[in-house]
């Protein structure tokens, strides 16, 4: 019986060519899986189209927005992740998704083998194998890209020589990835630190510089997930394509970083998430109203903690599945509205209020009606520093 390689498809040149090469180098046949994370471009019917054309078997193509938004974008918002405290995971998010699909495609046809066209410079090459070896061990992994030799100009040769429907003929000066959370770009001139990027680097966001009047709206929470906007009750993916929408309409979401890849090199990242960015400004603001002191500050740790597992392709890890308890945990009382305004390539809130909020007004106000009892305060602070101050009193006794 002939064995199957499942390969993850993007449509692109590479992933287009890698069916006939590995078709070659390993006597198999190819199965491509194309999966739509809300990267735009092409239909999905065109995608499938051309893989068949290509040489695969069999084109297996999933609109996964819905599946993408509720249960990877929205975690990763009640985590407020950001790696490095400026990156919302934006690939990294995707592809545990990918891998899900990938694995599910390879028992379905009994594939022996999954193949990926990352480079052995990046991070996605560790988080398609670290996810495939935590949801099927026993397949084996192929990548041309960087086990094979499969350079760019080599891939055109290959196309040009089988006639593939491919167009090689247009190459960006960037490498791009994007899905429905925001937009990656990398290499080309960005690739020295100095150069600032241009405004054609950008495609989700418009120019912050740009006059125009802001934008001014309302998110609801409940238990830390998004449900409406302006009290218009909207599904994740509805809410995240929104937020795209009106946010990179003010430049919110631009992000340009020198990030530590997992692989051990430092890279320059170009990324634009105006969603992302907006929504976890709105969620941060909400938790600081609804959410205890200690609760809080434990919290941002594990928060850092559960994007570092993410961006290093640990989704599946034992360490991952139990942090999101503890944040869904966290989150009961994230209910609740945010005012916001989107302007200038910022997303500042303006306005709080929560049934489940913490902030009593009695207790904050320094006005007439003030709650606070201000004669406990000199006791606290005796008992508070008591410790400090004994270690002093000792370590002069000693000097």
């Amino acid at each position: 019986m002939t064995e199957r390689v499942v390969l993850a498809y993007s449509g692109g040149l590479d992933t287009s060519v890698a069916i006939g090469w590995i078709a070659e180098e390993t006597d198999a046949e190819v199965v491509a899986v194309a999966i739509d994370c809300g990267q735009g471009g092409e239909d999905l019917d065109v995608v499938r189209q051309r893989a068949v054309d290509c040489g695969a078997v069999e084109a297996v193509v999933a609109d996964a927005k819905e599946e993408f938004a509720g249960e990877y974008c929205i975690p990763a918002l009640q985590a407020n992740a950001l790696y490095m405290d400026r990156y919302p995971l934006v690939s990294a998010l995707s592809r545990p998704l990918i891998v899900k699909h990938l694995a599910e495609a390879a028992r379905y046809h009994n594939a022996t083998m999954v193949a990926h066209g990352c480079t052995g410079k990046g991070n996605d090459q560790v988080r398609f194998e670290a996810g495939l070896a935590a949801l099927f061990p026993e397949l084996k992994v192929v990548a041309p890209v960087r086990d094979s030799g499969m350079t760019r100009d080599k891939a055109i040769a290959f196309a040009e020589e089988k006639g593939l429907p491919i167009d090689v003929s247009k190459k960006s000066p960037y490498s791009i990835d994007q899905n429905l959370f925001g937009r990656a770009v990398e290499t080309g001139f960005l690739e020295d630190i100095w150069n600032g990027p241009i405004e054609d680097v950008y495609a989700y966001t418009d120019n912050p510089a740009d006059q125009r009047e802001p934008d001014e709206l309302v998110v609801t929470f409940t238990a830390g997930v998004p449900t409406a906007i302006d009290g218009k009750e909207l599904s994740p993916l509805q809410i995240i394509e929104e937020m795209n929408r009106r946010a990179g309409a003010q430049g919110v979401g631009r992000i340009d970083m020198v990030e530590d890849r997992l692989v051990g090199i430092k890279s320059r990242e170009v990324y634009e998430a105006p969603g992302a960015i907006a929504l976890i400004a709105a969620h941060q603001e909400l938790e600081s109203v609804t959410v205890e002191r200690d609760l809080a500050r434990f919290k941002r740790g594990v928060d850092q903690r559960w994007g570092e597992l993410v961006y290093d392709g640990l989704w599946f890890s034992p360490l991952k599945e139990a942090l999101d308890g503890f944040i869904a945990e966290a989150n009961q009382h994230v209910s609740g509205e945010i005012r916001m305004v989107l302007h200038g390539g910022r997303a500042v809130v303006t306005g709080r209020r929560s049934e489940s909020s913490l902030y009593d007004y009695d207790l904050a106000t320094y006005d007439t009606g003030d709650a606070y009892d201000q004669s406990m305060a000199r006791g606290f602070i005796d008992v508070w520093s008591m410790p400090a101050k004994i270690a002093n009193l000792r370590d002069r006794q000693r000097g």
